[in-house]
């Protein structure tokens, strides 16, 4: 029934502004909702999107909440920590980044990085 819908994410913002900043100024994004206060809408590539709305939950989850395809992770990781984006270093069983890039034996590849909110977002790479 869902297998051929678009798909989209929500994410919490304690401070609404911040995160409308965060978004514009680090990963170039403008809202296409931009008069609205209590939340901002994004849309990205292929029609698909998301939400941020305001709330006090923000930062408390520990896993990946959204994550973008992205062609040539070293220059998408590079760009972005020219604006200022701190890339994560992880060191799991299993899963270990370099420079911020965990690349998996099948070829495909990560990078992990908070937004102004303390949302974990990511970089993926898939051959």
């Amino acid at each position: 029934m869902l297998k051929d819908k678009w798909v989209g994410s929500v994410l919490p913002a304690a401070d609404i502004t911040r995160a409308r900043d965060f978004y514009r100024d680090k990963l170039g994004l403008e809202p296409d909702n931009p008069d609205a206060e209590d939340n901002v809408q994004y849309k990205c590539g292929d029609g698909t999107g998301f939400l941020i709305y305001q709330t006090s939950n923000a930062g408390s989850a520990k896993n990946t909440q959204i994550g973008w395809i992205v062609e040539d992770i070293a220059a998408a990781v590079a760009e972005l920590q020219a604006t200022g984006v701190v890339f994560e270093e992880y060191d799991f069983p299993g899963l270990k980044t370099e420079g911020g890039i965990a690349r998996m034996p099948d070829g495909s590849a990560a990078a992990w990085f908070l937004d102004s909110e303390g949302n974990i977002l990511s970089l993926n790479y898939m051959p």
